[in-house]
């Protein structure tokens, strides 16, 4: 599966955005979802998953209760609604794919396919 996030961008912090991540190549509905993001210097680290059929999420603690994950699998697109932005999350973006009807997954070694990655910066 082939994967094209977008949506980075410059924001102010306590701003908003939302990112995209469109599949193609395969059945989306056989896949469960992954954001991850990785700042300069840093590791990559997990942001948040979405099952198969979106009624299981799960979220990092530095994110849980401002970002959403999201997804529509008529579009073939999975979201994440990025609210309350802080600086400390600048940081380019990769959406992730695991083929599994079962579960979310936080490792980053679980996933079979990524995305190319969006910048988004917070400034303060």
């Amino acid at each position: 599966v082939q994967l094209q996030a977008s949506g980075g961008g410059l924001v102010q912090a306590g701003g908003s955005l939302r990112l995209s991540c469109v599949a193609s190549g395969r059945t989306f509905n056989n896949y469960a979802m992954g954001w991850f993001r990785q700042a300069p210097g840093k590791e990559r680290e997990f942001v948040s998953a979405i099952s198969w059929n979106g009624d299981s999420t799960y979220y990092a603690d530095s994110v849980k209760g401002r970002f959403t994950i999201s997804r529509d699998n008529v579009k073939n697109t999975v979201y994440v609604q990025m609210n309350s932005l802080k600086p400390e999350d600048t940081a380019v973006y990769y959406c992730a794919a695991r083929r599994s009807r079962s579960g979310v997954y936080a490792r980053a070694y679980s996933y079979d396919y990524w995305g190319q990655g969006t910048l988004v910066t917070v400034s303060s």
